[in-house]
């Protein structure tokens, strides 16, 4: 590998941020991939968007292979300072009201709201037909 090892911080890593100027932080290392961005088979956007954080999942995610593994240390510029990295988020769910786990109560309220005013209904047709009548 080439460069003397230098370590980077995320801001400075951050400011190489376009097509002039690219560099990518992947597994912990620096690469200054400017010079291959018009080589790079998914396009230049792909590699940019990348530029900023911490790339390596999107580089691992492709699966690349592995020449495309060895080729990427002829890029290699420094370390990264991983305390500038902001550590990922672990997902939390969003929080919800409590579920009821007794559906029963649930579904005869839903029936008496359904059969409630239907019978009320009845009733009055029933009694409209009875008053009628007589």
């Amino acid at each position: 590998m080439g460069g003397g090892g230098k370590v980077f911080t995320l801001a400075e890593v951050s400011e190489h941020n376009n097509a002039k100027d690219c560099w990518l932080i992947i597994n912990g290392k620096v690469y200054d991939v400017t010079k291959f961005l018009e080589d790079h088979p998914g396009g230049d956007e792909v590699m940019l968007s990348a530029t900023g954080k911490d790339a390596t999942d999107d580089f691992e995610d492709i699966g690349h292979s592995l020449s495309a593994r060895e080729m990427v240390d002829q890029y290699y510029v420094g370390e990264i300072d991983v305390s500038t990295i902001p550590k990922k988020k672990a997902y939390a769910p969003p929080k919800q009201p409590h579920y009821n786990q007794d559906k029963t109560s649930e579904f005869i309220v839903k029936l008496l709201q359904f059969l409630v005013p239907l019978a009320i209904l009845g009733l009055a047709v029933g009694i409209r037909i009875y008053t009628k009548s007589n």
